[in-house]
């Protein structure tokens, strides 16, 4: 049973880390069809991965052990995350008590940071310009994320993510409660802000739009690499809480059987496909803003967190 339960999570970390391309690559191709363009291939994150492992890394003269190290922590937190949240399954596995929801979001803050401190470390001004950026969005992005958790404690009286996902199916009343609702809008639009689907930002290399991009433009071959897949992987775990803890918290194998862990993943393909058609949907309807407007979606976004805290002591 031990050794089933095993084979579970790592299934849980694998889904994550070779599947975060492709949910990736969906996203981009459906963007790229909603603006009537042509769009690469779904496939087209695993050819970018398979052509950076092979290219020659190129190190700026300025950097520091910190440029090295960045990659390898923003990487390992990513593959960390999986553990402890219900990817396939609605019950612990062996190492799933290592840390509650707080305790994952620690460490994808981990490893925003250290991409955040690489693109000072560059000594590049587009990295600077970047890490300055996303230390503004992460002011107000981080105690918004802080109020949500909040809110999901009150509301389950607990902090690990899969009592939150048995209550929300075993109490409907709970599921459409006015502080349920609230917490959903107010992680939403967290999501675009922490997948840079806001319209502040852009994948284009384009100095005014550069946030994400800047912070890693001094990064090339298996480095860039590293970086590109723990982004995605980033994605693919915030859109696996938000939809298998939050909002859509069925379609989970039970029992563990063969059967019913192929079927969540499946179930989670479907959720991952439904939830990129959303937000691509979203990115594209909105019209740019300039970057001084970012408090305003983020601001939005705690003002639901504090009424999903006060809903719920009423």
């Amino acid at each position: 049973m031990q050794e089933n339960m095993l084979l579970q999570q790592i299934a849980q970390v694998l889904t994550i880390l070779l599947f975060s391309p492709l949910l990736h690559g969906f996203i981009v191709t459906v963007e790229e069809k909603i603006q009537r363009g042509q769009g690469p291939s779904i496939w087209q994150p695993y050819r970018d991965l398979f052509k950076l492992f092979r290219k020659e890394l190129v190190i700026p003269a300025t950097a520091s052990w910190v440029f090295w190290v960045a990659p390898i922590v923003a990487f390992t937190a990513m593959l960390t995350v999986p553990i402890l949240i219900p990817v396939l399954t609605n019950y612990p596995l062996p190492l799933s008590d290592m840390g509650d929801i707080l305790g994952g979001g620690l460490i994808l803050t981990l490893g925003g940071f250290g991409i955040l401190l690489a693109g000072l470390d560059s000594g590049h001004p587009y990295g600077g310009l970047g890490s300055s950026r996303e230390a503004m969005l992460t002011i107000l992005a981080e105690p918004t994320l802080i109020m949500v958790f909040i809110g999901i404690t009150l509301l389950a009286q607990a902090m690990l993510p899969f009592v939150v996902n048995h209550l929300l199916v075993a109490q409907p009343a709970v599921y459409w409660s006015p502080a349920h609702i609230f917490l959903v809008a107010a992680f939403f639009i967290l999501l675009t802000v922490e997948t840079e689907r806001l319209p502040i930002h852009s994948s284009i290399h384009y100095e005014i739009y550069m946030i994400g991009e800047a912070r890693i433009l001094e990064y090339s071959g298996p480095l860039l690499a590293l970086l590109k897949w723990a982004s995605w992987m980033k994605q693919a775990i915030l859109y696996t809480i938000f939809l298998n803890v939050l909002t859509i918290p069925w379609g989970l194998s039970a029992k563990g059987t063969a059967l019913g862990v192929a079927g969540a993943f499946l179930a989670l393909l479907g959720k991952w496909l439904v939830l990129a058609l959303v937000m691509a949907c979203v990115d594209t309807a909105q019209s740019r803003l300039r970057f001084y407007r970012y408090q305003e979606p983020l601001a939005l976004s705690f003002l639901m967190a504090i009424l999903a805290v006060v809903a719920r002591q009423l």
